[in-house]
């Protein structure tokens, strides 16, 4: 180790130095540093969770959920302790490694490894950003190329039978709710009593990252929805609580089991409390709602996340067909 700093320093010096001068000085270095125990010490790994703790704080002052910032950590610290090199010496090649090593161990789908890159894009592009690296190794790795599958979304038959066959007034509610305002399961949750405007029959959701946002339900799900909170014994504040006392607030994992059990005494195939969500953009787009509407009412930064949530009927595809160009 010393040796081989002495010879750094003195290649280094040459140009200015003289044979002699050099010699000298390869003697100087090597007297002096011989009583010095001399250890590697890694800088820039020292300072790997500073960048990505610094990247978190960024990402937290933009407004992403606790949850969101979980996930980026998770998975650039993965990364990190992989390919066990400083940021500044990760390259392009060793990010092409890494994803494909992940997909092959982990048997992981398309869409699994582009959410990959694109965080530690992200980081990357941070770290660009912020002078802290020249140029970032992802930025000449593409979007990953996924299978687009058109997902299921509920009949008109289907959310009938589940209105008919509702045995608690709370689970008619339940499901009316989710069907006429399209919300995310996890804001539904977070919903007080004192949250509802029957009068207008709209009610304000916080969404991703704290965003809030107003929805709006119809008149069928006022009445069914006041009829429940009527027939209600308890005092709590929450909208939707368990049936059973001390009749807590739902959570997140109570309406998701509730929603999968009526589903399977009904026979509809994969019910769950997005497929509402679904069910409502894709209803929306065939009436005509403007997608930038649409994108609003469900609460979307990006107008590409509203489109994948919209199918559009092939029968209303025809119909445009023959009005705008047949």
């Amino acid at each position: 180790m010393k040796q081989r700093i002495i010879k750094e320093i003195v290649e280094e010096m040459l140009p200015v130095l003289n044979n002699g001068q050099a010699e000298k000085l390869q003697e100087v270095l090597l007297h002096t540093l011989w009583k010095y125990e001399i250890a590697k010490v890694d800088v820039d790994k020292e300072n790997e969770q500073d960048f990505v703790e610094l990247f978190l704080s960024a990402k937290r002052i933009e407004g992403c959920s606790e949850k969101s910032l979980n996930y980026y950590e998770a998975t650039i610290n993965a990364m990190l302790n992989n390919l066990d090199k400083g940021v500044k010496e990760i390259v392009t090649d060793d990010i092409r490694g890494y994803l494909t090593e992940y997909q092959t161990t982990k048997k992981s789908s398309r869409v699994t490894i582009d959410n990959i890159r694109r965080i530690l894009s992200s980081f990357f592009s941070w770290l660009e950003d912020e002078d802290y690296i020249l140029k970032s190794p992802v930025r000449r790795i593409h979007k990953v190329k996924t299978v687009s599958n058109i997902k299921e979304t509920y009949t008109d038959e289907n959310l009938e039978i589940m209105r008919d066959n509702c045995l608690e007034i709370r689970d008619l509610a339940l499901i009316d709710m989710l069907a006429s305002t399209g919300m995310r399961v996890g804001e539904l949750v977070l919903l007080n009593r004192e949250d509802i405007n029957f009068e207008e029959r709209e009610c304000v959701v916080f969404g991703k990252g704290s965003k809030e946002r107003v929805v709006y339900f119809d008149a069928r799900t006022k009445i069914h929805l006041q009829n429940y909170l009527n027939n209600r014994t308890d005092d709590n504040s929450a909208l939707f609580v368990s049936l059973k006392a001390p009749h807590k607030r739902l959570q997140i994992g109570g309406v998701e089991v509730r929603i999968r059990n009526i589903g399977k005494q009904l026979g509809i195939n994969k019910m769950h409390p997005h497929k509402f969500r679904r069910t409502l953009a894709t209803m929306a787009i065939d009436k005509g709602m403007p997608i930038e509407q649409l994108q609003r009412l469900l609460g979307h930064q990006r107008i590409d996340t509203t489109l994948q949530y919209a199918m559009v009927k092939q029968s209303n595809v025809k119909i445009a067909h023959r009005k705008y160009i047949g």
